[in-house]
């Protein structure tokens, strides 16, 4: 089957943007009507509760990933026996792992309360509210989980978007009315296990329309299911060490300084989580067609994709780490009617260059996962998580949060990135490249770091107040960052490939509008 690469990219990247869109605004909604109806405490129940069920989700690390790299050539090649055998074992998977989830969860419930430091709001059973978490993950594996995995090889991620957009819009609704009538926060949860049973439903009976070919059926021969599980295994340890990097520093600010701390924290690391996920967007619509280039293109081709992906991530973190440095300040301000719930101006540079570094260590991560670079990867992110949770466990207990976020910089830009360096130009480009590669990194990086400083001199002339600022501020950031990105980037090479996919991606209508406008080169 011949995969339309570039198609499928755009209409993914199309859908993905509108659920993003929706995802950013509505759980900055939600968490403002819980902070207004019940209380910051909640918003740190919520936080650490999350953390502590993406660490039960140890036992998928890696099922996912496999599967779908699994199915990159069975689709290539039309071998629809295969994707079938591979869909019946990826159904085992998924119900072995919901159990194991289980029993991982009831083995932890006695322990909960030891995770929050201080008093729980009252009237709530952190027992109840952590069991309901704990359902609503099963169940997420237990309903025809495994069928999502036809989407993400096919590149067809858009109909899980519009799936997920209807019914999420269908949530929020109902859990603003049951907050508004009832302060409710068991009601609260209640309606996100609903949600999850739906949008696994609707997911089986749209997948098993569009592929009606494709069942759990047959058997792969052992050879096969032995090669998938050793990738399961050397998956296994790097999503291990993600995770304990995501993770750890939620469940660390909780049992060191309290559920206020962690809230406000949140609310700062959700707004650069937000900032990531709309970004994530196009690393998801593009790994399944990277992952088919890869195997149908030449080594230089794919070298010269990396680089030319690097140009548009670095353009897109360094405009959204403008944004952080001159936005942040002044937007909580303004969403928290204050300066009470406010990080000093340190915190914000750190979680700006958390930021940056986070966007271009995904693009790495993006052509490793492509390429099922996973063995030869799979100490490096534990051993970087490791690093993190050692550094955060002491720093926090001299210098607070702020040792929570210098303990993830540290560990991710000294140990994670050039560890992953490493594997990729040894393992998928030839090594003489690193050198220049590295430059290339280190350029944009400076790039990024001038126009911040300048941007952010400009930001700090606007006066008035927060609400003043903060569009004032804005505007500023729409303008600045980018043209310095356009005056800089305008005579590279990738910049002229970057604008040729934007044409294709727009069937044609850039190079219509450039040309009649005299071309921006």
């Amino acid at each position: 089957m011949k995969v339309e690469r570039t198609k499928n990219a755009a209409r993914n990247i199309r859908a993905g943007f509108i659920l993003k869109l929706y995802q950013v605004l509505v759980p900055f909604v939600m968490r403002t009507v819980l902070l207004y109806t019940l209380g910051v405490e909640y918003l740190g129940l919520g936080s650490l509760f999350a953390s502590v069920i993406r660490v039960l989700n140890l036992a998928e690390l890696g099922v996912g990933s496999a599967m779908v790299y699994s199915m990159y050539r069975p689709i290539a090649e039309d071998d629809t026996e295969k994707i079938c055998a591979l869909m019946r074992l990826y159904r085992i998977y998924y119900r072995v792992i919901g159990l194991v989830v289980l029993a991982l969860g009831l083995v932890l419930l006695p322990f909960v309360p030891r995770l929050i430091k201080g008093s729980v709001p009252p009237g709530v059973s952190v027992y109840v509210l952590y069991l309901l978490n704990l359902g609503a993950t099963v169940l997420s594996y237990w309903l025809f989980a495994y069928r999502n995995c036809l989407l993400d090889a096919h590149q067809r991620g858009d109909v899980g978007s519009r799936i997920r957009f209807a019914v999420s819009l269908l949530q929020t609704v109902l859990q603003i009315i049951a907050l508004a009538a009832f302060h409710n926060y068991y009601v609260y949860l209640i309606l996100n296990i609903a949600a999850q049973v739906v949008i696994n439903i609707l997911t089986a009976f749209t997948t098993t329309k569009m592929y009606p070919a494709f069942r759990p059926d047959g058997k792969l021969d052992s050879a096969e299911t032995a090669a998938i599980n050793r990738r399961v295994r050397d998956l296994f340890t790097s999503k291990l060490g993600g995770v304990i990097l995501n993770s750890a520093d939620t469940i660390v600010v909780s049992a060191f300084l309290g559920l206020a701390a962690l809230a406000v924290y949140q609310n700062y690391y959700n707004i650069v989580t937000s900032v990531i996920g709309v970004v994530a967007i196009i690393f998801g619509a593009c790994i399944a067609g990277i992952g088919n280039s890869l195997i149908v293109e030449s080594a230089q081709k794919n070298f010269g994709d990396l680089k030319k992906f690097t140009l548009i991530i670095a353009w897109i973190a360094g405009f959204g780490t403008c944004g952080l440095i001159c936005l942040f300040q002044p937007f909580m301000e303004v969403w928290t009617r204050g300066t009470k719930l406010l990080l000093g101006f340190p915190a914000v540079v750190s979680f700006a260059i958390y930021y940056f570094i986070y966007e271009i260590n995904m693009l790495l991560n993006l052509f490793k996962d492509a390429a099922g670079i996973w063995h030869e990867d799979r100490f490096r992110p534990l051993i970087t998580a490791l690093t993190n949770l050692v550094l955060n466990i002491i720093l926090v207990q001299f210098i607070g949060i702020y040792g929570v976020l210098y303990s993830t910089v540290i560990s991710t830009l000294f140990i994670g990135m050039p560890w992953l360096l490493h594997n990729l130009f040894t393992n998928l480009f030839d090594r003489k490249y690193l050198p220049g590669f590295i430059r290339l990194l280190l350029f944009y990086a400076g790039v990024t770091a001038a126009a911040a400083l300048i941007t952010g001199g400009l930001a700090s002339l606007v006066p008035g107040s927060a609400l003043v600022k903060l569009f004032g501020r804005a505007v500023i950031v729409a303008i600045v960052p980018n043209l310095i990105f356009l005056l800089i980037y305008r005579n590279r090479p990738e910049f002229h490939e970057v604008l040729q996919l934007a044409d294709r991606i727009l069937n044609g209508r850039l190079g219509k509008l450039l040309k009649g406008r005299g071309g921006l080169v």
